[in-house]
């Protein structure tokens, strides 16, 4: 391809001293995309979009792009003519549309057959920086319409949660005087069946942010070097995808103790996992927001919860009688019921995980579809049916709680497990 033409340069170097003007980034983008630049134009909308993420300019601009269509510019007899023929892989001129605004699908699409698989060997760029472009390796989702009022109860989760994130995302003034960084890591931990995972989609809803689920099937790799490589594109995704809320699900696989393995690829991805909490730069992680979770925190490596990665630790209990009920409502919303007093049951289900209250829905509706098929005759689900499940249907979390009582005695060091302490105590657990 031939050089860039004055007009653009001189555009890069305005773009360099003002890198958050998002209309003068775009412009530029306009002119690389004229000029046949198609990956370029991809790349300056990236970053766009990082910093105004519902700009419809860039949204569209980018389809544009992806797609290789030129746009009908008044400098385009200033530039240099594009080159010649298709690139090897490029995506259709259009994408059908599915309704008004940014056809996400299409676009996940023509990045698809666009940017090669994760593993293919070489430098994948976008805008120059040569990093590796994996965005087509990770499942982002858009944001979410779960916000934490759809969470039932654990006020006091919701107030650790407010204070860690939303509060200084809600007040940018007040973030700046207090030197309040938008970067955060926080570690929920507790029983299973507790809804760690439905807590932090709620939290990617509170922010409007994106979010990206990742289990250790994702990263772990059978061949040395790719789970490291694997990490850090996923982190690179989340940066490029700010504000991003990454979710680590059971931490303890992906960041166990060191020192308890003997695989070097275990002990690599750790590190590589330490590496990209950290940020290659000071603000790399800006608006990366990392919630991990895990049964066992205390096979969790110690590095990973120092002060500046997931320094904060958030204990997520069986739900409370708010939780249980809004639960309970929400499993039995399309069953058909009569007579049921949810207010009894949710005394009967004290101590039960949202899993088990679940189940006791599903336990509770299979018995009267077996009487209904023994009798012929239709009948409803009864506060009889519910209870007897719940009778039935012992806490799943026990055995959780029998392991935590050692730790939260014997290995509470500097008080990382108060919380834990002050529940086993006053369920007379301890």
């Amino acid at each position: 391809m031939s050089a860039e033409a004055p007009l653009i340069q001189s555009m890069r170097k305005a773009v360099a001293a003002a890198p958050a003007d998002v209309p003068l980034r775009l412009h530029l983008a306009e002119l690389l995309l004229s000029a046949g630049y198609g990956d370029a134009a991809v790349g300056e909308v990236s970053v766009a979009l990082q910093h105004a993420p519902g700009d419809a300019q860039a949204r569209e601009l980018m389809v544009r792009a992806l797609a290789g269509t030129p746009t009908n510019s008044s400098d385009e007899a200033a530039l240099p003519s594009p080159p010649q023929g298709p690139a090897a892989g490029q995506a259709p001129a259009s994408a059908p549309a599915s309704g008004p605004g940014f056809n996400w699908k299409a676009a996940e699409d023509q990045v698809g057959d666009v940017v090669p698989p994760r593993f293919v060997e070489g430098p994948l760029t976008v805008d120059g920086s040569g990093d590796p472009e994996g965005a087509a390796a990770w499942d982002v989702e858009r944001p979410g319409a779960i916000r934490l009022a759809d969470v039932g109860g654990m006020q006091e989760v919701k107030e650790r949660l407010e204070a860690a994130f939303l509060a200084p995302l809600r007040n940018p003034e007040l973030r700046r005087l207090y030197g309040k960084s938008l970067r955060g890591g926080l570690l929920l931990y507790g029983p299973p069946g507790c809804g760690k995972t439905f807590i932090a989609r709620a939290v990617a809803g509170e922010l409007g942010a994106n979010f990206l689920s990742v289990s250790v099937n994702d990263v772990l790799d059978m061949w040395m070097g790719n789970s490291e490589r694997n990490m850090h594109e996923l982190f690179q995704t989340a940066r490029r995808q700010a504000p991003c809320v990454v979710f680590l699900d059971e931490l303890d696989a992906l960041g166990g103790k060191r020192s308890r393995t003997q695989s070097a690829g275990m002990r690599n991805t750790v590190n590589q996992l330490l590496t990209e909490l950290d940020g290659v730069e000071a603000e790399a992680n800006e608006g990366v927001f990392v919630l991990a979770a895990t049964n066992v925190p205390w096979d969790v490596d110690i590095a990973l919860r120092r002060p500046g990665r997931l320094d904060r630790t958030l204990l997520v209990l069986p739900p409370d009688g708010p939780a249980r009920e809004a639960i309970l409502r929400y499993h039995l919303r399309e069953r058909p019921i009569e007579n049921v007093d949810l207010g009894k049951l949710v005394k009967a289900t004290d101590g039960l995980s949202g899993a088990d209250l679940a189940h006791v829905c599903e336990a509770a509706a299979e018995q009267a579809l077996l009487d209904s098929a023994r009798t012929g005759t239709v009948r409803l689900i009864g506060m009889k049916d519910l209870l007897a499940a719940a009778g039935q249907v012992g806490p799943s979390t026990e055995p959780w709680f029998a392991a935590a009582r050692n730790v939260a005695m014997y290995a509470n060091d500097g008080g990382m497990y108060d919380d834990l302490v002050a529940y086993l105590k006053k369920k007379r657990k301890l």
